[in-house]
């Protein structure tokens, strides 16, 4: 049987039907290509970070957070220039913070029997005002500073343990107390007052006496109290050994080689080294070698909480 279109062009059903079904599963086809899922890529490609590998914290400033400060200065229209500071509520000064204090026993306004309450642990006036953080003619916020140059050169870890000769009030020591574990930081002070001012102020005020330091009073460079067997890597002195006689200064280098950590360990000095440039020619090379210390250097370190830069000197410990 044919069919007859106006055309005159005779298609059979047969053809029809076949042409039909090569339509269809041409459409098919190309149907299940658009909704199958594309088959599994060998190239590389950004994969999920495994949570059981932890970075190590940073601990200095970084550019970008210098640049992030910058930019919110602008963007708040605040200027570098001479301004009065505002007071606050009930502004005074430290003195007259401590003549009230001393006036009224440190429990503000009370009389008669009140007057005799005491905290558990009264703490002196001078500390409340915090006088002892001018104690050092340089920025109390400095302390930070230090911290972080120390840590990064040292390359320290919470479970390092550092020694501080001469930690005073704990302007750096209390960033260290805080980033280590506890008892890992140990230090030698001489001076009653601010020894006063590190267990009585700042500790508590921080938070940081479950931090357990070892601190420990002392001015004749003896790091006994500190255990037969602890070894450091960092041993600091922040503008101590340049007020210091020589004689006293290599003792204590001779009896703190053996507590730092061979190779990895660290001896930093601020400002000088001058007790071991004033014996002249290759003498001081000579000294530190018969300690098993050697020179590593002197680093220029460019504060941001100073207005000016640093001056430090690293050591090391070369054999066992």
């Amino acid at each position: 049987m044919a069919l007859l279109p106006s055309k005159g062009v005779v298609i059979s059903v047969p053809t029809l039907v076949l042409s039909v079904a090569a339509a269809a599963t041409l459409l098919f086809f190309f149907l299940f290509t658009i909704s199958s899922p594309s088959p599994p890529c060998s190239c590389p490609g950004p994969t999920k970070a495994d949570s059981s590998i932890r970075t190590s914290e940073r601990v200095s400033t970084s550019a970008e957070d210098i640049d992030w400060v910058k930019g919110l200065i602008e963007a708040n229209g605040l200027h570098m220039q001479p301004n009065v500071l505002r007071k606050g509520i009930n502004p005074r000064t430290r003195k007259q913070q401590l003549q009230d204090l001393l006036q009224y026993k440190g429990i503000s306004h009370y009389e008669g029997e009140a007057a005799s309450n005491h905290t558990a642990l009264p703490c002196p006036g001078e500390l409340l005002v915090e006088e002892h953080h001018s104690n050092y003619g340089e920025p109390w916020a400095g302390g930070r500073d230090i911290f972080e140059f120390l840590a990064e050169a040292a390359r320290l870890t919470p479970n390092s343990k550092v020694l501080e000769i001469g930690c005073g009030t704990l302007r750096v020591g209390l960033h260290f107390i805080r980033y280590l574990d506890p008892e890992h930081y140990h230090c030698l002070e001489r001076d009653e007052l601010s020894l006063m001012a590190a267990l009585r102020y700042e500790l508590p005020s921080q938070g940081l006496l479950s931090k357990r330091p070892l601190i420990i009073r002392g001015e004749d460079m003896d790091f006994g109290k500190f255990g037969p067997d602890t070894t450091y890597e960092l041993i600091y002195s922040s503008a101590v050994f340049l007020h210091m006689p020589d004689k006293l200064v290599w003792t204590g280098l001779e009896r703190l080689a053996g507590r730092l950590k061979p190779i990895e360990g660290r001896i930093f000095v601020s400002h000088n080294t001058k007790f071991c440039s004033r014996l002249g020619g290759d003498e001081c090379t000579k000294r530190l070698n018969s300690l098993g210390l050697e020179y590593r250097g002197k680093h220029v370190h460019d504060s941001l909480l100073f207005n000016h830069y640093e001056v430090w000197f690293e050591f090391r410990r070369f054999k066992a």
